[in-house]
């Protein structure tokens, strides 16, 4: 890739608090504006759909190109991460992510939309391997586990795209709607990319200085892999350590499923099961991103206070707790606090699994979790939608309870069988 290589540089890596703190509001910035520029794609999907005159399947298939182009990109970019750099490889991404946006628009057929698509979701799935890749290099420098927060910022970025792009529908065709988050993009992207240009990610701090992080939680006899200071993962992971990658992988994957799942079924199963209102139905999706906001915002607390192990542990247990709830509750406000609940213990799980991964991995373990984690957010809708019919819609949503104590079981019985 002959413009990464012309972007990147060699400047000394930054050790001091300043360089540190600046790297982080860079990164924060990109990991916000993905969940902005996706979350505007998102809401003017119907219009899109109208522009090209496809039917609902045929809609589907186009919209694969996304899937299909950030999964595949995804194992890429760990190799070019490696091999260049995590910073250089989210500046391009993000050029190509702010880019590609603006194509949907200028299509006129499903086959055309799909292409575009596909070129969009290779570029989505890029920059999440590799800022999430810069995110663990910093969290090591800094010594704190400040994971969430970055994707509390992506959260709050989806949350400003889909509601910006609500009140703009009416009166901006998506060709000017796209054209203006694409120009967003790369205004943000000039703004902040050079922060991450000048310097490289922070290279983490020796075992030695950061072996006593955790100390106090477990003796150290029985220290474990989720709950280890991050520390610089080895040139050629053993297969142990690419197990333990794809246990957290796994993690991944049990809270994106959670998150599919009640973005495409959350809101139908309030209208359908319990008879609510339209609008309070489209509340209910609301209510559990906004508490995963939340979670995520004082995740880092969380994570010092309790350790990774004892936060996945009581995540997944609290996530699985909360859509027993939300999915069997015969009330509207029931299932609408189980879903709040389900956000908040489902909102660190994530963060923390791709967090492990690269810290034992580096851009590839992010690669496999992030993979992995992409995956179960594409397996949600679709077995919901089949246990839906072979039982109820209720019944079905129980399957996130089910995988959210999965992750909960996973991070305890990790801690004990990667024992150091």
């Amino acid at each position: 890739m002959p413009l990464i290589n012309k972007i990147r540089t060699h400047t000394a890596v930054p050790d001091d608090r300043n360089h540190l703190t600046s790297l982080r509001i860079a990164l924060t910035a990109f990991f916000a504006l993905d969940g902005f520029i996706f979350a505007g794609w998102v809401v003017r999907i119907p219009a899109i759909k109208d522009q090209i005159g496809a039917s609902p399947s045929t809609l589907g298939l186009a919209l694969l190109g996304v899937s299909a182009g950030a999964v595949i990109t995804m194992m890429v970019t760990g190799r070019l991460c490696h091999r260049y750099g995590s910073h250089p490889v989210t500046v391009v991404c993000a050029v190509l992510l702010s880019l590609s946006v603006t194509l949907p628009p200028l299509t006129h057929s499903a086959a055309a939309l799909s292409a575009v698509l596909l070129l969009f979701g290779a570029a989505y799935g890029g920059i999440n391997v590799a800022f999430n890749s810069a995110a663990v290099a910093l969290v090591a420098a800094l010594r704190r586990p400040i994971m969430p927060t970055f994707h509390a910022a992506f959260s709050l970025g989806g949350m400003i795209g889909a509601g910006l792009g609500g009140l703009v529908a009416g009166s901006l065709s998506p060709t000017h709607h796209l054209l203006g988050l694409g120009i967003i993009g790369l205004l943000v992207t000039a703004l902040t990319g050079p922060t991450l240009l000048r310097h490289e990610p922070p290279r983490p701090p020796d075992h030695d200085a950061t072996a006593t992080a955790d100390v106090a939680e477990f003796p150290a006899s029985a220290k474990a892999a989720l709950d280890a200071p991050s520390q610089a993962a080895p040139r050629r992971p053993t297969a142990r350590t690419r197990r333990l990658v794809l246990v957290f992988g796994l993690i991944a994957l049990c809270t994106a499923y959670g998150e599919g799942a009640l973005a495409d079924w959350g809101a139908l199963h309030l209208e359908q099961d319990l008879g609510s209102s339209s609008g309070v139905a489209a509340a209910g999706y609301s209510c559990f991103a906004l508490a995963m906001t939340v979670g995520r915002l004082t995740g880092t607390t969380l994570l010092e206070r309790l350790g990774r192990t004892r936060t996945v542990v009581a995540g997944g247990a609290v996530a699985s707790a909360g859509m027993l709830l939300g999915s069997l509750a015969p009330a509207v406000w029931a299932a609408l606090l189980g879903y709040a609940i389900a956000g908040l213990g489902l909102a660190n799980l994530f963060p923390v699994a791709v967090e492990r991964a690269g810290a034992l991995a580096g851009p590839s373990g992010v690669a496999i979790a992030s993979t992995l984690g992409y995956g179960g957010m594409l397996l949600g809708p679709p077995a919901i939608g089949f246990m839906a019919d072979w039982f109820s819609l209720s019944a079905a949503l129980t399957s996130v309870a089910v995988l959210a104590a999965l992750a909960a079981v996973i991070g305890f019985t990790t801690r004990r069988a990667t024992a150091t």
